[in-house]
């Protein structure tokens, strides 16, 4: 069901790591942005979208990683953008002929047959350092970082004051790095960074998972989030409720990303012979 969290911009969460897909009106359509996971989800956005009278006439996936890379044919097929940078990812990815059989295996067992993967990653990429999205309606600023995936982008919609954050700033998921990039930490820190020099634009905040956060939350989330990225940067113990004792029912799985993350930086610094 979609839900409104500011004038034109509307939410659908998933049951599935509560994801959330955004809906932007414009003046002949929406833009959707991650369009969900579930296929029966999808489906059920694409019906309440018609009982609107709405049709999708874009799509952007925050970033290269399958489950914002999703589509349904009952969205139609309007153009589906991510940063050149995310496109680029993507097509590398699933160049070949084994690459949907190879997403298919990162999928939670329980929920496989339910994620539909024919339309999976079909991004145009918008030119390097394009600033909005192109299209009729509200003005959306592109924010794109290299924290969490290459070719992450934020979107901020100007004057609603919303930020949807893809997978950053999340109240359930702590920072998850890119450790196959050059400097995780580095750019984490520099996202933060980026996402803190728009934070007083912003009413209201849609992380791609996890709660929708107001105006207070904005400074609040980046702070947790920039002092967890210290704290493993540093190796010391992060004092981070989300993946502690306090985790939200259900998320004690968090943990043990955590526990794979400090492995990982702990290995790149001994190869390497750096500090972290």
């Amino acid at each position: 069901m979609l839900r409104q969290v500011a004038d034109g911009v509307l939410v659908h969460e998933s049951e599935f790591c509560q994801s959330n897909a955004v809906v932007v009106r414009g003046g002949g359509g929406v833009l959707l942005i991650d369009a969900g996971v579930l296929g029966d989800e999808m489906a059920c956005l694409a019906d309440d979208l018609r009982e609107l009278g709405q049709t999708v006439v874009v799509g952007f996936s925050t970033h290269p990683h399958w489950d914002h890379l999703l589509w349904h044919p009952w969205l139609g097929e309007a153009p589906r953008y991510g940063t050149s940078r995310c496109a680029d990812t993507v097509r590398a990815r699933l160049s070949d002929a084994g690459a949907k059989a190879r997403v298919a295996g990162l999928i939670p067992p329980d929920i496989v047959e339910r994620v539909p993967l024919d339309l999976l990653g079909r991004i145009t990429a918008l030119p390097a350092g394009t600033a909005r999205i192109p299209w009729d309606g509200p003005q959306v600023r592109v924010v794109e970082h290299q924290a969490h995936a290459p070719g992450h982008a934020a979107l901020l919609i100007e004057d609603r004051g919303v930020l949807v954050a893809g997978d950053m700033l999340s109240d359930v998921l702590m920072p998850m790095l890119d450790l196959n990039a050059a400097d995780p930490i580095g750019d984490h820190l520099a996202a933060l960074g980026l996402l803190e020099g728009v934070a007083g634009d912003v009413d209201v905040l849609i992380p791609g998972h996890g709660s929708v956060g107001g105006a207070d939350q904005v400074s609040a989330r980046i702070d947790q989030d920039r002092a967890y990225v210290h704290a493993v940067r540093d190796a010391r113990v992060p004092g981070d409720p989300r993946i502690g004792p306090s985790a939200k029912d259900g998320w004690d799985w968090v943990a043990g990303v955590h526990e794979q993350q400090l492995q990982r930086l702990a290995q790149r610094s001994e190869r390497d012979g750096t500090p972290r």
